[in-house]
């Protein structure tokens, strides 16, 4: 299986982004197709998952939970890391593994886009807006996800998460004043 595409990023004001590379596997799961995706994912131990049109068309991001989207039909193309962030397209049977915190939301798609998603071990989700949340809040969601676990496997290869194993720690990663800066004031 080829080398998925990888994305870094770092915090911002209320994003907290993260230390652990945004993936994309292009044709992960070749054609796509809702129950592949789902088999797959299950199978890798991504679970409580959903079908939906896309994504949601805000940025938001997650502080309980990692999350998978498999692109079942179509194409979808989303902005991750923030207003201005980078922008991916992707089509049947490309999959995003997208670490807890990357802020993402959906730009464009096609008529027959159907996204399929999961998350590790069936996690429950939460949905944050940068412009919705305090100071304090924030703070709280970003202690949350640096506390999350790797992942035990890709949702893709059911390898180990090796570039996420390999990522730098929070001290290699010059992120020393951000953790510090998380503390109440």
């Amino acid at each position: 299986m080829a080398t998925p595409e990888s994305y870094t990023s770092r915090p911002t004001d209320r994003i907290p982004n993260s230390r652990f590379p945004l993936l994309v596997h292009r044709n992960g799961v070749p054609g796509g197709g809702a129950g592949a995706l789902l088999e797959r994912f299950r199978s890798n131990g991504w679970l409580n998952n959903w079908r939906y049109p896309g994504i949601y068309t805000y940025a938001h991001y997650h502080s309980t939970t990692h999350e998978c989207l498999g692109c079942a039909s179509g194409w979808m193309e989303i902005v991750i890391f923030g207003k201005g962030g980078t922008k991916i397209r992707v089509e049947a049977g490309d999959v995003i593994v997208m670490p807890a915190g990357v802020s993402h939301e959906m730009v464009a798609n096609s008529d027959d886009n159907l996204m399929v998603g999961g998350y590790p071990d069936g996690r429950d989700w939460d949905n944050i807006q940068e412009e919705f949340i305090t100071r304090e809040d924030f703070r709280a969601a970003a202690k949350r996800i640096m506390m999350l676990p790797i992942p035990d496997l890709d949702p893709v290869t059911g390898a180990p998460l090796k570039s996420w194993i390999e990522a730098p720690s929070s001290v290699d990663a010059d992120l020393n004043d951000y953790r510090d800066g998380l503390d109440p004031e």
